[in-house]
């Protein structure tokens, strides 16, 4: 299960940043930028970044 599920399921923020060795920021982050996304969207949405970076 994926970070932002785990949190989505009710798992607290700060056991998940504990368990990722990652920062609550972090999580934070993650779920406002990738939050709703399906594996799918995540990775069209990286490809387009890249292409904006070209």
């Amino acid at each position: 299960m994926t970070t932002l599920k785990q949190h989505e399921a009710g798992v607290l923020v700060a056991e998940l940043a504990r368990e990722h060795n990652v920062s609550s920021a972090l999580i934070y982050q993650w779920h406002s930028k990738f939050g709703g996304m399906d594996a799918s969207m995540m990775k069209r949405l990286k490809e387009l970044e890249v292409e904006v970076r070209l």
